[in-house]
C-alpha cells in the first residue's frame, strides 16, 4: 500500500485543492521532505506531528498548518490510524493579499512565521462543505474559489488565530495533551485520566492548556468531536449512531452542540454538503 493518496479536488488559475491520505507508517521522526511551494493545510482526520527544526506544531482537525516552500520539515505520527487532510496553495500574489502582513515571514520568499494556528468551527465547517461537495461533483468551480477564499480568510483572521504567550516546556505538555485527545475523541475524558495519562495534577494540565490553546480543554475536545461528525456524517443514515459513536450523550445533546457550533442542524448540514 502506497505510502500516501493524493486526490485533486480542484484546480484553477487560481488555487489548487487536494485531499491527501497518509497511512501513518512512520512513528518516529520521517526523512526531511520540503514542497515547491507554500501550501494551507486542513487536517480533518488523525492527528500527526510537524517538525521544522527544533519546532513542532501538532496537526489535528483545529488547526492550518502553514507549509512553506522550501522549508524542510519532518513528519511523525504518535498514534495508529494514519491521517488525511485538505491541502491549498493559492497563487502568491492572491495568498499576499489575503494574508496579514503580521503572519508573514520577513525573507523575500513567500512564507509564514508560525507553524500552524487554530481555527474555529466556523472554518471547518467550510473545509467539511468543500469537501464533501467536491467530492459530490454538487459544487462549482468558481463556487468552490469563494468559499475557499472565504475559507482562507477566516483562517488568517483575528476571529481564529490565537498567539501563545507560553513557555516552550508548557506548548511541549500541551501538545502531549492534544495528541491524546485526538487519539480517541469518542472518550469521555476526565481530568484525572488525562493526568493519569500525561503525568502532572489536574490544575496544572488546565492552567497550561488554558494558557497556551487560549481554550479550555473540554472545549478543545468538543470542538474535535464535531469535526470529526463533519467528516464522518455521510456516512451515516442513523445519525444517533453518530452521535454514540462520537461519544456524545445523547442524539439531542449532539444535535444542540453541532448547531451551536455550526449555526445548522445535523440533517441540514447532511442535506447541503450533498447539493451545496
Amino acid at each position: 500500500m502506497p505510502e500516501f493518496d493524493v486526490r485533486r479536488l480542484l484546480d484553477t488559475e487560481t488555487v489548487t485543492l487536494q485531499n491527501v491520505h497518509c497511512v501513518g507508517e512512520c512513528r518516529h521522526n520521517s526523512a526531511e521532505e520540503c514542497v515547491a511551494t507554500t501550501h494551507l493545510v486542513f487536517p480533518y482526520r488523525g492527528v500527526y506531528i510537524r517538525h521544522v527544526g527544533s519546532d513542532q506544531a501538532v496537526a489535528d482537525a483545529n488547526h492550518v498548518l502553514f507549509f512553506n516552500a522550501e522549508e524542510g520539515y519532518r513528519v511523525s505520527h504518535p498514534v495508529d490510524g494514519g491521517d488525511a487532510s485538505m491541502s491549498l496553495s493559492l497563487s502568491e500574489p492572491l495568498l499576499r493579499e489575503l494574508a496579514p502582513a503580521s503572519l508573514l515571514s520577513n525573507s523575500g520568499r513567500l512564507g509564514f512565521r508560525r507553524q500552524h494556528l487554530r481555527i474555529d468551527p466556523r472554518a471547518q465547517v467550510l473545509v467539511a462543505l468543500l469537501r464533501h461537495g467536491l467530492e459530490n461533483n454538487a459544487i462549482e468551480p468558481l463556487e468552490a474559489e469563494a468559499l475557499l477564499l472565504t475559507l482562507v480568510c477566516r483562517s488568517l483572521g483575528p476571529r481564529s488565530s490565537h498567539e501563545p504567550g507560553s513557555t516552550h516546556a508548557r506548548r511541549r505538555l500541551a501538545d502531549r495533551v492534544k495528541v491524546l485527545l485526538t487519539s480517541d475523541v469518542s472518550r469521555r475524558w476526565t481530568l484525572a485520566d488525562i493526568a493519569a495519562e500525561i503525568g502532572g495534577s489536574p490544575v496544572y494540565l488546565t492552567q497550561v492548556f488554558q494558557q497556551v490553546e487560549g481554550m479550555p480543554l473540554y472545549r478543545y475536545q468538543l470542538q474535535l468531536r464535531l469535526a470529526r461528525a463533519l467528516d464522518l456524517i455521510e456516512d451515516y443514515d442513523d445519525l444517533s449512531a453518530l452521535a454514540t459513536d462520537l461519544g456524545f450523550s445523547s442524539h439531542s445533546h449532539f444535535a444542540a452542540s453541532f448547531r451551536q457550533a455550526y449555526g445548522r442542524s445535523p440533517t441540514a448540514f447532511k442535506q447541503s454538503a450533498r447539493r451545496l
